[in-house]
């Protein structure tokens, strides 16, 4: 066995250092540490088969799928890929192969936002060096997001218009949380300023827990290229989930379903009140219904 091999041979090594260490001379001692560095290193690389993965990042991926939704420390992810340079690989498997790997940072501002439902996962233990891959599923259409990305964080607008521009520039497309972290340019207010898009702008932002629970945990949505009327905009989210459950997740009009989306007929669902909101109709969940935007449309011009 290769590992085996390796560990006789770094075995070997570190017993005869023992005499080095009686030496005065300094780089005579580190020398010969040298060879014991490159053993371990190829020693953490042969835990990984070539058969399995021939590159770094290979090796890293693979092990990422092994414990999906587990905290991987850059201690972990050094071992496995064998090289300094692991960093790098991590974001080459985000960018241009699009798997859902977010660091600590990242994981600690969605679940400021309630956006990070594992319980099992102890996110506040995560330090900013840390990873998890948040689903085995691969986004192969990531690398063309993170070049728009790229040339809208460039710009000289708000944060928030940044986030706006790119989130309809990919209408009905699922992003991740990584990619508008990276537009804000990685500072913390980024998820606090989508939900203000959807709470108080009314754009429809849907996350795995404000509206579409067939998501992946860190991926958001937008539903369409329109913002919800005013008196639509101050519903409490979880007034809306329950809604939304209640009803099914279907229009009680025409029973449309997300599950129908295409891009010829972009509708989306929403929440109508019963007795008008600026009739002094309460956001409750007796008081509201789910109906897709057509509906809603009509019932408004209907009025």
């Amino acid at each position: 066995m290769e590992s085996e091999k390796i560990r006789k041979q770094l075995q070997q090594l570190i017993s005869d250092f023992e005499e080095e260490l009686r030496s005065d001379n300094l780089r005579k001692k580190v020398l010969a540490l040298v060879p014991c560095f490159h053993h371990l290193r190829d020693l953490g690389k042969s835990l990984i088969p070539v058969t399995i993965a021939r590159s770094a990042r290979d090796r890293i991926l693979h092990y990422f799928l092994k414990y999906p939704r587990s905290i991987i420390s850059s201690d972990e992810l050094l071992v496995v890929a064998g090289i300094q340079e692991y960093a790098r690989r991590v974001r080459e498997l985000k960018v241009q192969f699009g798997w859902s790997i977010v660091s600590g940072l990242t994981a600690r501002q969605m679940a400021e936002e309630n956006e990070f439902p594992f319980p099992e996962v102890d996110v506040s233990s995560m330090g900013p060096s840390d990873y998890i891959l948040l689903s085995t599923n691969q986004d192969r259409d990531a690398a063309h997001r993170w070049h728009l990305a790229n040339e809208i964080r460039r710009e000289n607008i708000s944060i928030r218009d940044k986030l706006l521009k790119y989130l309809r520039q990919n209408v009905g497309r699922k992003v991740t949380g990584e990619e508008l972290k990276y537009l804000a340019k990685d500072k913390s207010e980024w998820a606090r300023r989508v939900r203000e898009l959807r709470t108080e702008y009314g754009w429809p932002i849907v996350t795995r827990n404000t509206g579409k629970p067939d998501l992946e945990v860190g991926v958001y949505l937008l539903e369409a290229d329109r913002q919800s009327p005013e008196h639509d905009r101050h519903i409490p989210d979880p007034v809306k989930r329950k809604v939304l459950r209640r009803d099914g997740y279907k229009c009680t009009k025409c029973h449309w379903s997300h599950n129908e989306w295409n891009r010829s007929d972009p509708r989306h669902l929403e929440l109508h009140h019963k007795q008008a909101h600026a009739e002094g109709g309460a956001n409750t969940e007796s008081n509201l219904v789910t109906v897709c935007t057509i509906c809603h449309d009509e019932i408004h011009r209907k009025k």
